[in-house]
């Protein structure tokens, strides 16, 4: 598979309808989530890893949080910088590569880039949190990769559209190494731009055993923000954990 994708994918179109994909109501229910559910205070130090352009670090800078966003790509991390608060700090690099050593109260990792990691790297980010995490301190990850919650109703295809973008998803599963290789085609007034990914598809017992060997215990298992618990077909996984 094509190695670091996600250098190329992330950057022009891709990055325009994720923006418009997602809106102000969805952002202010997750970040009231996040502050309900990490159980910090204004003024305590929060982890973004990934952090995107910023829409969750950004809420919660705005409501006292001293915020940390790091992610790998340059256009999301100028856009970040350009709406930045004096809470909020932004650092270009790579997830799993974190300087830190228990300097927060809180991290989250939201969206679908849990799954861009193999085994191996999904180890070295769950590690790297835990490092960074002072002891006592939750981290939360979304994702909508966990085997019990794809798997069950995964689509050959399918067509995706915000305003005048179409984005058409090509998956293939790869049983033997657990890996969803998903083709997305842009189309947009005209131009047409593929780009491949890949996603890494675990069960909900291996995320817990990676937490686990990374030193972090799982407190709940989730299906969404508004709280509910975790089921098989729950289209998204919310793992709530805590630094030993």
């Amino acid at each position: 598979m094509h190695f670091n994708w996600q250098t190329d994918f992330f950057r022009g179109v891709a990055l325009e309808f994720w923006r418009r994909s997602m809106n102000p109501e969805q952002t202010h229910a997750e970040v009231r989530f996040l502050e309900r559910i990490l159980g910090t205070a204004p003024g305590a130090q929060i982890l973004d890893v990934p952090c995107g352009n910023g829409r969750h670090a950004l809420e919660l800078a705005g409501r006292g949080y001293c915020i940390t966003g790091v992610d790998l790509s340059p256009e999301f991390i100028a856009e970040a910088r350009g709406r930045t608060s004096s809470r909020a700090r932004w650092v270009l690099g790579d997830m799993c590569e974190l300087p830190w050593l228990a300097e927060f109260d809180g991290a989250y990792c939201f969206g679908n880039s849990f799954g861009y990691l193999d085994h191996d790297g999904a180890q070295r980010f769950l590690s790297a949190v835990a490092r960074a995490l002072k002891p006592g301190a939750r981290f939360v990850v979304e994702t909508g990769m966990a085997a019990e919650s794809i798997l069950p109703t995964l689509l050959k295809k399918r067509w995706h559209r915000s305003g005048d973008i179409f984005v058409l998803s090509e998956n293939h599963y790869h049983p033997a190494e657990g890996r969803l290789d998903i083709q997305y085609t842009f189309i947009q007034r005209g131009d047409i731009d593929t780009r491949p990914t890949a996603s890494y598809v675990f069960t909900v017992a291996e995320i817990c055993r990676m937490q686990a060997d990374a030193g972090l215990q799982i407190v709940e298992l989730l299906g969404s923000v508004s709280g509910e618990p975790y089921r098989i077909g729950s289209p998204n996984l919310i793992l709530v954990s805590v630094k030993r």
